[in-house]
């Protein structure tokens, strides 16, 4: 073979690297991300928020790639994020957790920063981020009546925790108020004179009454001195 033809053929040689080169650069380009699934509701109408906590839920993130076109699961590879950590939080492998602290709706992303291809090849670098939502349903509903009758001679005020029952006492009157299903409320009595005590609580101390688990009405009596 002559120089001429030597050097064509170098030449070619030379071109086809290249061309493999460039090839492999833009090999596996990320191109979308898809979280499944892609809605997730927890809860209903009729238990309060506080009983979904600790709910989970497996996220996946599977990318969608070109050059060639694939899919591929890379749950394990994208970046998890909540916009709303006090109603759901997200973990590093996409395990989706209720606080049980608020309702409504967040969006939980998947994010990859891609800065080069997957044949190692240097690229201008992109964000690629995929998005699902998780909603919490409101309660809505009404649940058990807890009435606390007075007694004794004197006066004095009931408040609640969490907030739903407060008036101040006459002997003989009574007042009422309604909670969540499966709640605990604590009753507080703030007496103008001396506190007689409680009677019907799950748990007494003092001046507050703890009932625990509220399942069905109740009726418990203050008594003020």
């Amino acid at each position: 073979m002559n120089g001429k033809w030597w050097s064509i053929a170098v030449l070619v040689a030379v071109a086809g690297m290249l061309l493999g080169v460039n090839s492999c650069g833009h090999s596996q380009q990320l191109v979308s991300i898809q979280v499944q699934p892609p809605v997730q509701t927890i809860g209903t109408s009729t238990t309060p928020i506080i009983q979904d906590a600790g709910v989970q839920v497996q996220l996946r993130a599977l990318g969608t790639y070109i050059h060639p076109p694939v899919t591929k699961d890379i749950t394990s590879d994208v970046t998890w994020s909540s916009n709303t950590p006090q109603m759901f939080t997200v973990n590093s492998t996409g395990l989706l957790t209720a606080t049980g602290n608020s309702c409504g709706a967040t969006l939980v992303s998947a994010t990859v920063s891609t800065n080069s291809s997957s044949g190692g090849i240097s690229s201008s670098g992109a964000v690629v981020t995929g998005y699902m939502t998780a909603n919490v349903v409101c309660f809505t509903g009404t649940g058990p009546t807890v009435t606390v009758d007075f007694a004794g001679t004197g006066s004095g005020t009931i408040s609640s925790s969490p907030p739903g029952l407060g008036c101040s006492s006459t002997a003989g009157s009574s007042c009422t108020g309604s909670f969540p299903t499966g709640s605990s409320v604590t009753l507080t009595a703030i007496p103008n004179g001396t506190f007689g005590g409680w009677a019907g609580c799950t748990i007494a101390a003092g001046t507050t009454c703890t009932l625990q688990n509220l399942t069905n009405n109740v009726t418990v009596t203050a008594t003020f001195n």
